[in-house]
């Protein structure tokens, strides 16, 4: 049996040995490439997205939203105003008191917690818990 030599490749390629001094040549290049171009498609993706987004949702306009129609009268709120000082208005804002009204029942006066409802020892019984 022969033993074996230890003996050098021959692979004498011409662009080995910038390979072997030089590694972007081998490894940077590409990736850089590979960046650039996937930077591209990937623009051409994100396009495509948003104009299908776009055109899945429409806008809707003010009027449409509340449902009114075009031929409503338009608002000035200084029409208004003037409006209210002439007094045109049945309200008399010159003479007016601030009127307290009843409370509904079970609401607290101001400052105090809502209470919780009584328990109904009644309900506990048909419940079967005790």
């Amino acid at each position: 049996m022969a033993a074996f030599t230890s003996r050098r490749r021959s692979n004498h390629l011409p662009f080995t040995g910038a390979i072997r001094k030089q590694p972007f040549l081998l490894f940077g290049l590409p990736f850089l490439t590979l960046i650039v171009f996937a930077s591209f498609g990937l623009q051409t993706l994100t396009q495509t997205r948003y104009d299908y987004q776009r055109n899945k949702t429409t806008k809707v306009t003010k009027e449409e939203e509340l449902q009114m129609s075009k031929n409503r009268k338009k608002v000035d709120i200084r029409e208004e105003y003037f409006r209210l000082q002439a007094g045109e208005s049945k309200i008399d804002l010159d003479n007016w008191e601030p009127v307290r009204i009843q409370r509904p029942e079970g609401t607290p006066e101001w400052g105090v917690p809502p209470s919780a409802p009584p328990s109904d020892p009644a309900n506990k019984d048909a419940s079967g818990k005790t």
